[in-house]
């Protein structure tokens, strides 16, 4: 018997006459566009949504996400069942790396925005500018959220062109305190709408 490594996600065993599926595959499952939109929304079982025990990771990929106004931040919240309140408790961390364009400035450091069993809405970047040229794009990772165990853990990771000339990259990670499971998942501008942009959902085999 021979052990086969795939993807870095783990090892399996397979014999001479045995066969072995990929792991790790994206499958799509909605994109939604944003026009002047308060917020974004993916709900389990509605509008063609998976977000349930058929995967046991998502992740939503946020691309050119443009705010209405100037140094706006994109964040996201959680619920339950049918409930919309979106106020799940969250505790999380962050840090941001930065680069201006005029090469005068250039930092690592605690980024602030994070949540000690918090119930506000999660910012997963820095401040956006609005002008034409400038938009924040990246990920969401979220980790099991149908499961009725344990709490639901999430990383997130973006790159933000900011209004004032910088470059911003912003890491934050943490776990929204719930052992129930999680059934939708909102995204919103830290105030006023999402002018333009894509989120897409994809399900992790």
């Amino acid at each position: 018997m021979a052990l086969v490594k795939l993807n870095n996600r783990g090892v399996r065993s397979a014999t001479t006459f045995g066969s072995i599926s990929a792991l790790g595959s994206m499958i799509f499952i909605k994109k939604l566009t944003a026009s002047s939109d308060s917020e974004l929304s993916f709900v389990d079982g509605a509008d063609d949504v998976v977000l349930d025990s058929t995967y046991k990771e998502y992740v939503f990929t946020f691309v050119n996400i443009h705010p209405e106004a100037d140094q706006k931040r994109i964040t996201f919240q959680v619920d339950t069942g049918t409930n919309t309140s979106y106020n799940q408790t969250i505790t999380s961390s962050t840090f941001q790396t930065y680069h201006n364009e005029g090469d005068t400035t250039a930092i690592l450091e605690y980024a602030g925005g994070d949540q000690a069993q918090g119930t506000a809405f999660q910012e997963i970047s820095d401040a956006t500018g609005n002008d034409n040229d400038q938009c924040v794009s990246g990920y969401l990772h979220l980790f099991n959220p149908s499961n009725t165990t344990f709490v639901k853990h999430f990383i997130a990771r973006s790159q933000t062109g900011e209004g004032s000339g910088y470059s911003v990259e912003q890491y934050t990670a943490g776990y929204i305190n719930t052992t129930t499971a999680l059934t939708r998942v909102q995204f919103k501008m830290s105030s006023d709408n999402i002018d333009a942009g894509d989120i897409c959902l994809y399900g992790i085999n």
